[in-house]
């Protein structure tokens, strides 16, 4: 059985070729196991029904939603390393960006400035700064404008549309190098690391997730150093379901952003 596979949480147009060379490799490290794998990874505009398919062969996901929705559901195979973050091996963080010329000093400095996230169920875009937020007992009044991806919260804060936004580490990295927005932006803040984006796959290789991984590992071992920087990925980390548990806690919403319409 061929399973289907994609890659969909750091695929950037200006690194795709590094992506679907990263594929190949995994592909060549799979058929070597015997596990049948496609040619090509599969690009759907919305990548989120692929992760309940039972025929899920590789596919990453955020931590957020296999924390809240997917665990139990699908197979963890494990989580990469990105060591350009400079977070501990399969761990990242949110950077809090705003335009350079008028950076806060703290997060109460955030209460009358127009927060721009991904979406709702982002762990790095919207989770990450909703708790760090109400941790600190800090509320960002203005209506928050949703932007559907990363890249659009970062060119929304660019022009204007918005003051402020946590971006996924990674994600920065790959802004600095590929998006002209990211020019006029600067961070000013961090939040605390979690788990990072979760290699996931679908109940009917539950008997061959160890497999699965350690194509991944050997894969990435022997990737090209030019191939590993363009993906940002240095190796895998073997997590289990419950250190991802902690981001499955109830999200202070009401407390940190109140006027997000419900």
């Amino acid at each position: 059985m061929s399973g289907a596979a994609s890659l969909p949480m750091y695929d950037w147009p200006e690194i795709r070729d590094a992506t679907d060379t990263l594929w190949t490799a995994i592909r060549e490290q799979l058929l070597q196991r015997g596990i049948d794998a496609p040619v090509q990874l599969q690009r759907p505009a919305d990548p989120e029904p692929l992760w309940t398919a039972p025929d899920l062969l590789l596919s990453q996901t955020c931590g957020y939603p296999y924390a809240n929705r997917l665990r139990g559901r699908v197979m963890l195979l494990g989580t990469p390393a990105h060591a350009v973050t400079g977070a501990r091996p399969g761990h990242y963080f949110s950077v809090l960006i705003a335009h350079r010329d008028r950076l806060p000093e703290h997060a109460g400095d955030l209460a009358d400035r127009r927060l721009a996230f991904n979406m709702t169920h982002s762990q790095s875009g919207f989770a990450a700064p909703v708790r760090l937020l109400a941790a600190g007992g800090h509320a960002s009044w203005p209506e928050p404008l949703e932007t559907g991806s990363h890249r659009g919260s970062i060119k929304a804060v660019a022009d204007g549309s918005a003051d402020w936004a946590s971006i996924d580490a990674v994600t920065w990295e790959l802004a600095m190098r590929h998006e002209p927005a990211a020019a006029d932006l600067a961070v000013f803040a961090t939040t605390p690391q979690t788990p990072a984006l979760p290699l996931i796959a679908g109940a009917a290789f539950a008997g061959q997730s160890d497999a699965i991984a350690g194509a991944v590992e050997a894969a990435i071992k022997g990737l090209d150093a030019g191939i590993r920087d363009a993906v940002l990925i240095t190796g895998l980390a073997r997590f289990k379901p419950e250190d991802y548990a902690p981001l499955a806690a109830p999200l202070p919403v009401d407390k940190a952003l109140p006027t997000l319409p419900r």
